[in-house]
């Protein structure tokens, strides 16, 4: 026995290095926060931290959407900056709040090995539960949202969440009376903590809720069931209105719905059996349940035209129905709410599908006897398989519940294949040890194909890639100092009453960095404010400065990030697609409702003569086209024809020393230095003093 629980520590031991280590590549280009969002929850936890919680629950941030300001606890995953403040005082030590957050993700998502070994476990056994863990450890799609420097949602909000469902499973599965009541309110609590994390975890509570619409089916028990199964969800709704998000929209509305009917139809349908005869019993549960459904269709179709019941925000109404994504421009321009093809998901899961069907085909096919997976465990397994495969298929961002539901099928599945290739070893006269050898050799090729293969786009090394604050979310895989100089210099010379006019995915930034007024950024609060800006930024010069003027802007920045290209002129040409500005103008066009052909050329990326020239934004990049050429051949032309590239020069519009509606005050390095790789961040000021035409 000993040596059994060694070897379980071991290999959870090695699912935790190897997650971290996996997890923390990206420290080869700097330890820094990564993406946008991380910003803001690092301002936010060290506000707790100096102010206390009272005050962060009365917190309206003046810096955020000026001049309205933002009420920090009622749109924020409140639970993610308690906890980091909590642990930060804990185990803090002598490092920085900032460094303790660039470790955070890593640290809670390669602990989260441990509780999807313990979920899993309960479901499909010990084998299962080791399997889940390493295979958590590797799943890229979780690597991508839980690197280091990811102070976002997921790594907390998976962790209390998964620790969550784990609870309640084992509640309502243990024997041990002494502990049900702990668990099933534990799991309640814990399950809101998640959701206050992160909101996408309310997908765990739909699979709860329809596995709670199947208990009375499976389980015998009912009388454990009628207090068991209300007292979790009283728990966890109670816990769920401590937060002011999600709170009780979230509990009046669907996500509430999802989880108190099949509650209330498990009482009713527990009620009906206790009365009915015994061979009608499973018949007249069927017929209630089919009531439930059609009562509960019709209720979310009225409620379109009625809102009898809340409704949650759009992209978790577009996880429900992936075909919403094209309505709004704003929620379709956003890298991360993509939705996933085929291609992405072979490539995301690969092999985990494999054993996923069959982790499926084990536990559906009765010929196969397997005898130590409960029924229960059984339903509940295919239930998260088969949402989670569901709701992924709307945002890449949510692939992260397809490889939850992959792991669990895929564990079960490796589970049930090595007791079976043991048993043949067993009862045959093959040399045991060859066996052994042959079909663990074979599983560990399997999996470690997707870790090594492609060698550049392959599971382990598609995350290593520089913090965002150093490559500016560019293509490039550079790390500059263009992003936080820039920044710098905003701090240092501007006035701390300024404020800033950018593209909302820099507002965390400005904010965090600078300690500079915005009026958009990040948690996009007011889509009709980011249209506004939009539609600013594709106005004429003139229109801008007096939109800029009534909205009290003071300075404007834009981003340009390209790549200097060689030739035999002294003046530097560049190539401009790289991921700034100039490769998200044409959602600025579609967000602000305008044309895109009137300002983007056939290719659907190039500006026409038109954007350069009568457009704010045309006029604040520092660079006019020169020319369109074929790369391949280089053959120039003076119009764009089908094909051919454009080449840009350095032409800077609006100087420091011009009398214009704009004055440029800073250019980051990167384009006074004229680098190779271009990280243009240009901050220019808005003229008080111009008068328009």
């Amino acid at each position: 026995m000993k040596f059994y629980h060694l070897l379980i520590i071991g290999i959870l031991v090695l699912s935790f290095t190897t997650s971290f280590l996996i997890r923390s590549q990206a420290l080869d280009y700097g330890f820094e926060l990564n993406e946008f969002d991380p910003f803001f929850n690092y301002r936010a936890t060290e506000f707790i931290i100096e102010n206390g919680l009272s005050e962060y629950f009365e917190w309206q941030d003046s810096l955020s959407w000026y001049p309205e300001g933002r009420n920090v606890s009622a749109t924020s995953q409140v639970m993610l900056h308690i906890t980091a403040a909590g642990t930060y005082k804990i185990f803090g030590g002598n490092s920085s709040l900032y460094d303790f957050t660039i470790l955070f993700p890593v640290v809670f998502s390669s602990l989260t090995v441990i509780v999807i070994f313990a979920l899993v476990r309960l479901l499909g056994g010990t084998t299962a539960g080791l399997f889940a863990s390493l295979l958590f450890s590797i799943s890229m799609p979780l690597i991508i949202r839980g690197t280091i420097g990811w102070f976002k949602s997921e790594p907390l909000g998976l962790f209390y969440g998964l620790l969550g469902v784990y609870l309640f499973l084992s509640g309502i599965k243990t024997e041990n009376k002494k502990i049900i009541i702990p668990k099933i309110i534990g799991g309640g609590i814990l399950l809101s903590f998640g959701l206050a994390s992160w909101g996408g975890i309310q997908f765990f509570v739909i699979p709860i809720g329809a596995f709670i619409l199947a208990l009375p089916f499976i389980r015998k028990d009912h009388n454990f069931l009628l207090w068991s199964v209300p007292l979790f969800v009283i728990s966890f709704l109670s816990a769920v209105l401590i937060f002011e998000r999600p709170g009780l929209s979230f509990v009046l509305g669907l996500g509430g719905f999802s989880i108190i009917g099949p509650t209330i139809f498990l009482i009713i349908c527990i009620i009906i059996q206790k009365f009915s005869k015994h061979e009608s019993k499973t018949r007249n549960g069927i017929l209630l349940l089919m009531a439930i459904l059609i009562v509960g269709s019709f209720l979310i179709i009225i409620n379109e035209d009625s809102n009898l019941l809340p409704l949650p925000s759009f992209r978790y109404l577009n996880a429900i129905n992936p075909f919403l994504t094209t309505t709004d421009p704003l929620v379709d321009s956003v890298a991360e709410h993509a939705t996933t093809t085929l291609p992405q998901s072979f490539y995301f899961h690969s092999i985990l599908m494999i054993f996923a069907g069959l982790g499926i085909w084990f536990v559906l096919d009765k010929k196969q006897k397997i005898n130590f997976l409960e029924k229960d465990s059984i339903v509940f397994a295919l239930i998260i398989g088969i949402i989670g495969v569901y709701v992924s298929s709307a945002f890449v961002r949510l692939e992260v519940f397809a490889s939850i539901s992959l792991i669990i099928l895929s564990s079960i599945g490796l589970s049930v294949l090595t007791k079976k290739i043991f048993q043949i070893v067993v009862e045959s006269n093959i040399q045991k040890n060859i066996m052994k050898f042959s079909f663990f050799g074979f599983l560990i090729l399997l999996l470690v194909i997707p870790l090594v293969i492609p060698q550049n786009g392959n599971w382990t090394t598609v995350t290593k890639a520089p913090p965002t604050i150093l490559n500016g979310g560019s293509v490039y895989d550079v790390a500059t100092n263009d992003w936080k100089e820039s920044l710098e210099w905003i701090k240092e010379n501007t006035s701390e009453d300024s404020v800033i006019a950018a593209w909302w995915d820099y507002g965390y930034w400005i904010t965090t960095m600078s300690e500079r007024t915005t009026l958009t950024d990040n948690a996009t609060l007011d889509s009709k404010k980011i249209q506004k800006i939009a539609k600013i930024l594709v106005s004429s010069p003139d229109e801008a400065w007096n939109s800029f003027q009534n909205m009290g802007a003071d300075y404007v920045l834009v981003f340009v990030a390209g790549q200097r290209i060689d030739n035999e002129f002294e003046e530097p040409l560049y190539l401009l697609n790289g991921g700034g500005d100039e490769s998200k103008k044409q959602w600025f066009m579609r967000i602000a409702g305008e044309p895109t052909e009137k300002f983007i050329l056939p290719d659907g990326l190039s500006g026409t003569e038109h954007f350069w020239e009568n457009t704010l934004l045309g006029n604040l990049f520092p660079f006019s086209t020169l020319a369109y050429v074929d790369l391949r051949t280089e053959f120039q032309s003076e119009i764009y024809l089908p094909g051919l590239t454009p080449v840009y020069f350095k032409d800077i519009k609006y100087s420091a020393n011009d009398d214009g509606p704009f004055k440029l005050v800073h250019e980051s390095p990167s384009f006074v230095n004229e680098d190779k790789i271009l990280l243009g961040i240009f901050i220019y000021e808005i003229n008080d003093n111009y008068l328009p035409r």
